[in-house]
């Protein structure tokens, strides 16, 4: 579905009732001066790609599950007045999966001096993604098209990955570092995904907090991977001990 044909159906498109209404509303209360500093993931643009973006998604798989979009519901808070036009919205592009690369550029261009952001809402699809327990290949072909139009590369979207998927190598996955990396390379690498992940820079670097929900999911994962790395580098070593003694 076009985005021209989901704006129609909030009434967003120029001339549209709801935009009408809410401009109007702007203009009285001098609002319309301030919109130009308005945050792109506070304008309607964005809430309507991200919807049309988490919609799409959960119909990759060939079935669009109320769980999913029951987690997107979880995830991208609106207000409660605007409940039924996002609703409307979702369900609408929720039929297919066409033109969802439109969507996710349009995303890119909106936070491109964002990137924080950008891994933010990512990070949020792989949640719907995962939330009925399965990430099936076509909503993993879906997602890594995504972040590639977000700017992500490989080796950055298998390390997000694995912080949903748990694969067999995941621990080094989520780190996103190779199995022979030095104890020093694993502990430095470990900080800096910390510090990258930590809810008070999300903050100062403007997350809302409906965002970093992921990004805490993400943060559990990187703590555990790096723990299930040292036990089992302690084990390996407490083998070998054994057998050289």
């Amino acid at each position: 579905m076009s985005w021209k044909a989901i704006a129609q159906a909030m009434g967003l498109e120029q001339g549209g009732t709801v935009r009408d209404a809410l401009a109007a509303v702007w203009t009285r209360l001098g609002l319309d001066r301030l919109a130009a500093r308005k945050p792109a993931h506070r304008t309607v643009a964005f809430t309507i790609a991200v919807t049309t973006l988490a919609a799409k998604m959960a119909k990759a798989d060939g079935v669009a599950l109320p769980v999913e979009a029951q987690a997107f519901e979880r995830l991208f808070e609106v207000p409660p007045a605007e409940n039924a036009s996002i609703r409307r919205v979702y369900d609408l592009a929720k039929r297919d999966v066409a033109g969802y690369e439109a969507h996710a550029a349009k995303i890119a261009r909106l936070l491109r001096d964002e990137p924080e952001m950008l891994r933010s809402v990512l990070e949020c699809l792989f949640l719907i993604a995962a939330a009925d327990g399965v990430l099936h290949p076509a909503e993993d072909r879906f997602l890594e098209t995504v972040a590639r139009i977000f700017g992500l590369g490989r080796v950055e979207y298998l390390a997000m990955r694995a912080g949903f998927v748990h694969d067999p190598e995941s621990p080094y996955q989520i780190l996103g570092v190779s199995p022979d990396a030095s104890d020093e390379e694993l502990k430095a690498r470990h900080r800096a995904l910390v510090r990258e992940h930590h809810p008070d820079r999300l903050a100062a670097h403007g997350i809302p907090p409906e965002l970093r929900a992921a990004a805490d999911r993400r943060l559990a994962a990187i703590n555990a991977a790096y723990d299930a790395i040292l036990k089992e580098r302690a084990a390996a070593e407490e083998v070998c001990r054994e057998r050289c003694s």
